[in-house]
């Protein structure tokens, strides 16, 4: 798997970003893709911008034993695959916000490095090593932004 701390690997993401144009069309899914840059900014938004409620104890536990493994591992997602209700868009999203606010957040992850991720607390899943955080950044993007063909 790819490293988004790494610089080439975020050069070639936001590269991948700036070949999308507000047309163009999902190979799958229901989202258009101003709807996917604001669906990819939400992990990003649990890490950064406090605005997303932790799920409960109970909640929390079985997010940790059914689903963590699959978010943070190195298997690529299956496409049309179920997702939590926090990341489901389905109002208008303004392409060009949605794009800035993206790569603004991958450039800050890269920036913040490896050190800041290690150990930290994740939302839903508790504390993530650092290729769990890896894992989880890269392969969602790549996800999505195979979805639209770039």
């Amino acid at each position: 798997m790819k490293n988004i701390f790494q610089t080439e690997t975020t050069d070639e993401l936001i590269e991948r970003i700036n070949k999308l144009t507000p047309d163009s069309p999902a190979l799958w899914g229901k989202m258009n893709v101003a709807q996917m840059l604001a669906h990819c900014c939400v992990s990003y938004e649990m890490v950064y911008d406090n605005i997303h409620k932790a799920p409960n104890g109970f909640l929390k536990l079985i997010i940790k034993w059914f689903v963590k493994e699959s978010v943070v591992n190195d298997k690529p997602y299956k496409k049309n695959g179920q997702t939590a209700p926090a990341f489901i868009i389905t109002t208008t999203k303004d392409f060009e916000k949605e794009k800035a606010r993206l790569i603004a957040y991958i450039e800050k992850t890269r920036d913040l490095g490896e050190s800041f991720f290690d150990q930290k607390e994740s939302l839903s899943f508790g504390r993530l090593t650092v290729t769990q955080w890896n894992n989880m950044f890269y392969k969602h993007l790549d996800h999505h932004l195979s979805q639209f063909g770039v």
